[in-house]
């Protein structure tokens, strides 16, 4: 069947947005940002929940939603461009709700896990809002319009930690469950009554399902067995069948993805040193990202005499310290744009992750109170704002304006790999300081200095990995505009140098 498109902007007459527009954009900046505060609120409650359900598997409460949520998002792009866009994250907004609810109600950690691997569907579609945003306001006010609804990710990172916390101060993990429930909610009412559908549409590619189920199997083999390979024994027969199983079928997936019309991760392209360079740097550099996890515990675990090192804060009080950090973050990205324009953008992230490692020295020494952590967060919100607005700009220096649809899409799977790897191994190197009491997982201060020092070394080898790419295209240089992504024919055709 082939594909009907409509050209953004089609949707309005003129170039000037009506009052039902900037309504619509208002709930797609909300449909944006509503799985970071979700993600802020299940942070916060990690501790909790952990000494609640005595578990010494937390990890999963992260790994579960994201795992599910990545290896969905291929097939959720897919349905979008087949279906529309606001239909599939109206659908997704529902399932999710469905797992909040399945979540807030559970009284054992497995239906928890259940609960939140579920309303992890929903985390993919939210970049979906910015297509949203393309193919229904005016051509000459879509770049304003994309700059308005990734704004409210300001909001976030400002309000958002003190929701978060004042419902975990208040009401416990059980109050933060049930708010990820009305923010769902919330969602699923702006999609349903305020945001108009797509009109673009795409019928003629098929989708890479036995691709997406050899990556999602692998991957999580993987990832499980690292995660048992304390309880188990690297040794094991069950470790190692999990590890070596994961790896054999995330190689039957590389060997299929080069052999299919439409691969979910477009092996062709990794023959140019600037896009596989691109996918492994970014990659790994995106794993600091996942440093949250540690701060987190440190942070909210009970302060316990020669069984836990945290440092017994409520999460308003955590907030607190961490509020001098978000402006110099914001800064750092707003300047950083501006950079990107005089300066070889693989520079930026180089330094921006050599920063982040600094901090991570310095946070192995000068973790104990408020005024060391408020002391140090400078040079890591440095880093961190170069990481976050030169890792974009990357994937768009590195491919053709054809192209752009694939490169997005492989390297949010390749980094959402690593991510979830990096967390697990994180969550393993803690453990192996901890105790286990009562059923339930702790921390000692040597636990933390070792996770601390695990991400100085993924921030140094992060920088490190930056020099795999050549040259990039600055900002200035990059070929504006967007494309179709190419067709198989158009793929392995060379592109001009």
């Amino acid at each position: 069947m082939t594909s009907t498109t409509a050209t953004p902007g089609e949707a309005e007459r003129g170039s000037r947005l009506g009052a039902h527009l900037v309504v619509a954009l208002v709930f797609l900046s909300w449909t944006a940002h509503a799985s970071s505060i979700i993600g802020l609120l299940a942070g916060n409650a990690t501790a909790q929940i952990a000494i609640h359900f005595r578990t010494t598997q937390i990890a999963w409460f992260t790994l579960a939603p994201s795992l599910l949520g990545l290896f969905l998002s291929p097939a959720i792009y897919w349905a979008a461009t087949r279906y529309g866009k606001r239909r599939v994250m109206l659908s997704a907004a529902v399932l999710a709700l469905f797992g909040d609810v399945i979540a807030a109600l559970a009284t054992s950690f497995p239906l928890l896990l259940l609960g939140r691997a579920i309303s992890g569907i929903y985390a993919g579609t939210a970049v979906l809002a910015y297509a949203i945003v393309r193919d229904i306001v005016p051509k000459k006010s879509v770049g304003s319009a994309s700059g308005a609804v990734a704004g409210g990710i300001a909001v976030v990172g400002v309000a958002g930690p003190f929701l978060s916390a004042g419902v975990l101060d208040s009401f416990g993990y059980r109050g933060a469950l049930w708010t990820m429930v009305c923010l769902t909610a919330v969602t699923v009412v702006a999609l349903l009554f305020f945001i108009p559908e797509s009109p673009v549409r795409d019928q003629s590619k098929r989708f890479d399902w036995i691709g997406s189920l050899l990556l999602g199997t692998g991957v999580t083999a993987v990832v499980y067995g690292i995660g048992q390979g304390s309880d188990w024994g690297w040794t094991s027969g069950r470790v190692i069948g999990l590890l070596g199983g994961g790896l054999a079928v995330i190689l039957v997936f590389v060997i299929v993805e080069s052999r299919i019309e439409h691969p979910l991760f477009p092996m062709a392209m990794l023959k140019r040193r600037p896009f596989w360079g691109m996918i492994a740097a970014t990659s790994v550099v995106y794993c600091v990202t996942s440093v949250g996890t540690v701060g987190y515990l440190l942070a909210l675990y009970p302060k316990i005499p020669h069984l836990s090192a945290g440092l017994g804060w409520s999460a308003t009080h955590y907030a607190l310290v961490g509020l001098p950090g978000a402006p110099i973050l914001l800064g750092t990205a707003l300047f950083a744009g501006r950079l990107a324009k005089r300066f070889d953008p693989r520079l930026l992230l180089a330094t921006g992750s050599a920063l982040f490692a600094v901090s991570m020295v310095l946070s192995v020494y000068f973790h104990y109170n408020a005024t060391q952590m408020i002391a140090t967060s400078p040079v890591g919100s440095i880093g961190m704002g170069l990481v976050i607005t030169t890792l974009p700009i990357l994937v768009i220096s590195a491919v053709e304006p054809r192209e752009q649809a694939l490169g997005n899409g492989a390297q949010s799977i390749a980094s959402g790999i690593f991510i979830a790897v990096a967390t697990q191994v994180a969550y393993v190197v803690m453990a192996q300081k901890g105790l286990s009491s009562h059923g339930a997982q702790f921390y000692s201060d040597a636990s933390f200095k070792n996770a601390y020092w695990l991400f100085a070394g993924i921030g140094a080898l992060g920088a490190l990995s930056c020099f795999l790419m050549p040259r990039m295209k600055r900002m200035d240089e990059v070929e504006s505009g967007q494309a179709p992504a190419p067709s198989a024919e158009e793929e392995s055709a060379p592109l001009p140098r």
